[in-house]
């Protein structure tokens, strides 16, 4: 494995912790997820998003450097991969989304000031849904403050999130995860871990599971 640092992305719903956690046994990586339950603003902010907004990102982008300086910064003896379920730039798409205008410029200033400070990941993979898929999933997880979360903010997620794919300069397996089952059918897994193991050149490479 040339790749140190596997970052996952995708919409909420997309199956970005559950590959992670398959991914890190697969290669005995370190594995580093979003730990999205200790942010207090969350639950608020979907029964408020205009009030909570603001604190709910800042939180998060907070949080997600300290756990990334403390996990990806430092050496690690016992562990030559990390696979992580997020990447930090992360923290900018879901602010563009949630925050008004004035406030997502104060936003992006201390993001880029964070930002310079960490190592970006050597590939990214991103898995790619359809809407009724992550509503599927999110369904299926059961988590209470995400079960009425609209079809419409979503999309809006789906269309940050592509747009940065075709902008950054990460190299990116870009996956229909549509039918994906990394649990039970290893062919889908092999998908993956053959473009990982591959020479990929810079820019989106684009995958379809069997």
């Amino acid at each position: 494995m040339k790749h140190h640092f596997i970052a996952i992305e995708g919409n909420i719903g997309a199956g970005k912790t559950t590959l992670s956690n398959i991914l890190s046994k697969h290669y005995d990586a370190k594995l580093m997820l979003e730990e999205f339950a200790e942010n207090p603003f969350l639950i608020k902010f979907y029964e408020n998003p205009q009030q909570y907004a603001f604190p709910l990102e800042l939180f998060f982008l907070a949080e997600r450097f300290k756990q990334q300086q403390e996990k990806i910064q430092t050496t690690d003896l016992f562990h030559s991969v990390t696979v992580s379920d997020y990447i930090f730039t992360k923290c900018l798409l879901f602010a563009k989304v949630n925050l008004p205008e004035e406030e997502f410029r104060l936003y992006q200033k201390l993001f880029d000031v964070f930002f310079q400070q960490l190592t970006p990941p050597d590939i990214l993979i991103y898995l790619h849904a359809p809407i009724t898929k992550l509503q599927s999933n999110i369904k299926k997880r059961n988590r209470d403050f995400e079960q009425t979360i609209p079809d419409e903010y979503l999309f809006k997620l789906q269309e940050t999130y592509t747009s940065y794919i075709k902008q950054h300069h990460v190299t990116t397996i870009f996956v229909d995860a549509s039918n994906a089952d990394f649990i039970n059918n290893p062919a889908h897994l092999k998908v993956i871990t053959d473009a990982l193991e591959s020479d990929l050149a810079q820019g989106q490479h684009y995958f379809t599971l069997p």
